[in-house]
């Protein structure tokens, strides 16, 4: 273990920060020494980053004057959306006496853009340039738990927490100043990260000063003003920029550590026994082959049986050798074909056996069914686990450090301060990276084997056994008035949450409600959530009422919009699409459909022109022109690739993409037969148009731009067609099938 005082050194040289600062660095994710690991407080994170200043700044503060407060929304953990409430730290900087400058924060990237859009925040109103900046994120010796990186949240809610406190700093540099020089403070101004006056045209003070100052650090022990200035959008340097992905280099060379490539000294592979069906339950189990192989270690511990080994081929030899002794039952289990049924019959509650409109009405009922999904990201779970002294380490592929860490204290009856996530930038989450089994499963193991184990989830373990997007089985009715307008309304989700389920439109009577159901996956959190499902319905349903009410798709969602951003977003959608011309042309097996929504302060609609093949079916989506609008932009190349990986995500399950079983077994667990997009099912043309809205605090983007590319899709084929497809995966019925009477 290397001597305190050699630390910092090697940990800026490993994270590849020169120590000069004089050349722009990569931020690529921070290395904390042992010693520090287990100090999660004032004083273990200043005895890792050395002399200093640590200011911080609570979650809940006020918003900063000038600034509209960002909306609050209930989150997930113990504590909702920012971590542990009131008492939490939702941004922390760190100024040292050597000139660095560090943010903190629990949030962590997983290809979404944070690392670049939280060093921006923090370099803005600092007054320095970006490169400056260095990033410590999702590390809980050393963090603030800032809540799980789900819900759109980092935008909305951490950035403006790290902007106050770095204004704060601002201030406090230039009241320093202003103080040591027998000036007011409004003759100093900040830029480049020195303090200067006018009246001291010879002299300039910088952070490196101010955290060696012994006043400042007084000022530093009392609460962070609330309404310290914010940077308006007008003066922006950084914000509002596109600055390239800190860790893009690495990514692109090779270079980068995945937590799948954590090595420690020593280190085995982990392997855990999977049930052959679902809510198998283990009756008896031999481990005595696994043992007798070299090196191995075996354990059970309750309903976990895993193996450790040298090699991951040796793991993988004694798994199947424990396997083969394995005793299960498992009881009954429904398929993927009767999974709507199965929803509809086991909803809470039960379904209204009543329609919502009068007897009469000139009404509308229909029913629509969505699939289960994997998420799929590039990088399976993984996690490596180390064990010293009783307390434990673990480096994970999470987007909830704080939670796992609690997964960890509680499975081995640990204090929270016992226990340690270490979060590096992974490959991908979607919203299925919320939960720790992989951590736990490693430190069971490395517990067992006094070494260092590292588990990494097989892609057939990640179909099988990682959570799936909830399917869905959705009842829609309405009923028009004299005047075209929806005089009543009804919106019944089953199974996959009541996430947009209250219409954009204006409507009389309605009845929108989730219910929850007999789930036969374990299903949790996706890009989206339920949005996703309710939009498709919502929008589907819309279109047919539109055609019963004899309008024009487009003319009947404009005239029934409350919110004027939708309103926006699907005016411009149009325009740039070419809506009123496209709409009216008609060419056999062409189409084009629109849709729109909102979820989670963004606003989106899109414009799709498909082409369905006349001898099976399939759909070509020819055009994507799609419109979104989140408030100001952070950082416009960003955001825009968030926009189209979320178009081109969507596309999956709106054309492809259903988890199959049987018997309680997924049939259909690898990319041979579970089709996501490929290039060459991408659009022929993919347009995507962001409304900059400086006027209007900035929300997320990496979810609501997924909802409306599938009731598009499914409107257009309509149009192509004439035949309503209210699946999703929307599949046009097989025409020589059809024909055949199969």
């Amino acid at each position: 273990m290397k001597a305190r005082d050699d630390w910092k050194a090697e940990a800026l040289k490993a994270a590849g920060v020169p120590a000069d600062y004089d050349e722009p660095v990569d931020l690529v994710p921070y290395r904390f020494d042992e010693t520090a690991a287990f100090e999660p407080s004032r004083r273990g994170v200043l005895k890792v980053l050395g002399a200093g200043l640590l200011i911080a700044v609570a979650a809940d503060a006020a918003p900063a004057k000038g600034e509209e407060p960002a909306p609050r929304r209930r989150g997930g953990g113990r504590g909702g959306a920012f971590g542990r409430g009131a008492a939490t730290m939702a941004a922390r900087l760190h100024l040292g006496e050597d000139g660095s400058i560090t943010v903190l924060t629990g949030k962590v990237e997983c290809g979404q853009g944070a690392r670049a859009e939280l060093a921006q925040a923090a370099a803005e109103e600092l007054r320095v340039p970006f490169d400056r900046v260095h990033l410590i994120m999702g590390d809980t010796g050393a963090v603030p738990d800032d809540g799980g990186t789900y819900g759109s949240l980092s935008t909305p809610a951490t950035v403006p927490a790290i902007r106050l406190g770095c204004a704060s700093a601002r201030e406090l540099l230039a009241a320093t100043a202003a103080r040591r020089w027998g000036v007011e403070p409004a003759d100093v101004t900040v830029d480049d990260g020195r303090a200067r006056s006018a009246k001291k045209a010879d002299e300039s003070l910088a952070y490196a000063d101010l955290a060696r100052d012994p006043e400042a650090a007084r000022a530093m022990a009392a609460a962070v003003a609330p309404d310290v200035a914010l940077t308006p959008v007008s003066a922006w340097k950084t914000l509002g920029t596109s600055i390239p992905k800190p860790t893009g280099r690495a990514i692109v060379t090779g270079s980068h550590e995945y937590p799948s490539d954590v090595v420690r000294p020593g280190m085995l592979y982990g392997k855990v026994l999977r049930a052959p069906r679902y809510r198998a339950e283990l009756k008896a189990v031999d481990l005595a082959p696994a043992k007798a192989m070299p090196g191995v270690v075996a354990v059970r511990d309750g309903d976990f049986v895993g193996v450790a080994a040298p090699t991951s081929a040796r793991a993988q030899a004694a798994l199947d050798a424990i396997a083969k002794t394995a005793e299960w039952t498992a009881p009954p289990h429904p398929s993927s074909e009767d999974l709507p049924r199965h929803l509809r019959e086991h909803a809470q509650g039960g379904l209204p056996d009543r329609p919502i409109f009068e007897e009469g009405a000139k009404g509308l009922k229909a029913s629509y069914d969505v699939a289960y999904i994997q998420h799929v990201p590039m990088e399976p779970r993984a996690a490596v686990a180390e064990w010293e002294d009783g307390k434990v380490t673990a480096w994970v592929g999470t987007q909830v450090p704080f939670n796992v860490r609690g997964e960890l204290a509680r499975a081995f009856g640990l204090a929270d301060d016992r226990a340690r996530v270490v979060v590096l930038d992974f490959g991908g989450g979607f919203g299925g990276k919320h939960s720790g089994e992989y951590a736990v499963e490693a430190a069971r193991l490395a517990k067992a084997a006094g070494q260092p184990v590292r588990v990494v989830w097989t892609r057939a373990e990640e179909f099988a056994w990682a959570q799936f997007r909830p399917a869905a089985a959705i009842e829609m009715e309405a009923a028009l008035d004299d005047d075209g307008g929806i005089a009543a309304w009804r919106h019944l989700n089953v199974n996959s949450g009541g996430g947009s389920i209250q219409p954009p439109y204006r409507v009389g009577k309605s009845d929108c409600r989730f219910l929850q159901s007999d789930a036969p996956l374990r299903h949790g959190s996706y890009r989206a959530l339920a949005s996703t499902a309710n939009t498709f319905a919502r929008e589907s349903f819309v279109d047919e009422l539109a055609a019963l009410a004899g309008r024009d798709p487009l003319a009947f969602r404009l005239a029934l919009i409350q919110e004027p951003r939708l309103r926006d977003v699907l005016a411009e959608a149009a325009a740039k699409f070419g809506w009123d011309e496209r709409s009216k042309l008609k060419e056999p097996n062409k189409g084009v459909g629109l849709a729109c929504g909102t979820d989670k302060g963004g606003f989106v609609a899109a414009c799709v022109a498909v082409t369905i093949d006349p001898e099976d079916g399939a759909i070509a989506v020819d055009h994507v022109c799609q419109a979104y609008e989140c408030g100001k932009v952070l950082n416009p190349e960003n955001l825009r690739t968030q926009v189209e990986g979320a178009l081109v995500m969507g596309l999956g399950p709106a054309l492809s993409e259903a988890i199959e079983f049987r018997d309680g077994m997924v049939t259909n667990g690898s990319f041979r037969d579970y089709r996501v997009p490929h290039f060459e099912d991408l659009p022929t043309k993919l347009e995507v148009h962001i409304l900059d809205r400086a006027d209007l605090p900035s929300a997320g983007a990496g979810e609501t731009p997924i909802i409306a590319v599938a009731p598009a899709i499914a409107n257009a084929v309509f149009a192509a067609t004439g035949v309503r497809v209210r699946t999703m995966p929307i599949r046009v019925p097989d025409p020589k099938r059809e024909a055949a009477g199969s």
